[in-house]
């Protein structure tokens, strides 16, 4: 989202900007989205995703080293205790701190009646649907839809209004 959380008010209109990233070489696409990492670090934003702390960032932290890329410092988190880690992952905040409870996205959308991304793929399907079908728009259309269903989670737990679609950008790339 473009706002910091203490600058908007309820009933204030919301907007989210939204940039997809998509290449089929790894190396070019992790470095096109560095600038992007680097920006949220300089201006103290936050990553925030479904799962994110178990899965995209440890991911794209073993992808970066392995393509020989530097760590952006919103991913250098080694070292770093848990609460300095600054990212917003919608299945810790829907755990309430119940260490032993997984509730995925589309389950999580549903009971707080937010559009389903997974209405075309989901995540078990990724993999075929690239090297089987080498529609890698669909991916990026997909992922597109997670990261809006996120913020729109995002909005329900802070009893905010929903993002009307007319507010929802998609920043060409």
């Amino acid at each position: 989202m473009q706002y910091p959380a203490d600058t908007c008010k309820k009933g204030e209109a919301y907007a989210l900007q939204i940039k997809t990233f998509s290449n089929h070489d790894e190396k070019l696409l992790l470095e096109s989205f560095l600038p992007t990492l680097i920006n949220v670090s300089k201006n103290d934003y936050q990553l925030c995703g479904h799962n994110i702390r178990e899965f995209d960032v440890p991911w794209l932290c073993r992808r970066f080293l392995i393509n020989g890329l530097p760590l952006p410092p919103v991913l250098d988190i080694y070292g770093k205790k848990p609460w300095e880690v600054n990212h917003v992952d919608t299945l810790d905040l829907w755990k309430f701190s119940d260490f032993k409870h997984y509730t995925s996205l589309h389950l999580l959308a549903n009971v707080l009646n937010v559009p389903t991304p997974k209405d075309d793929i989901d995540g078990s399907m990724v993999g075929a649907v690239y090297w089987k079908e080498n529609n890698l728009s669909r991916i990026a259309k997909y992922c597109s839809k997670d990261v809006i269903a996120v913020a729109q989670i995002i909005m329900r737990l802070k009893d905010l209004p929903l993002i009307i679609d007319e507010n929802i950008v998609f920043q060409e790339t």
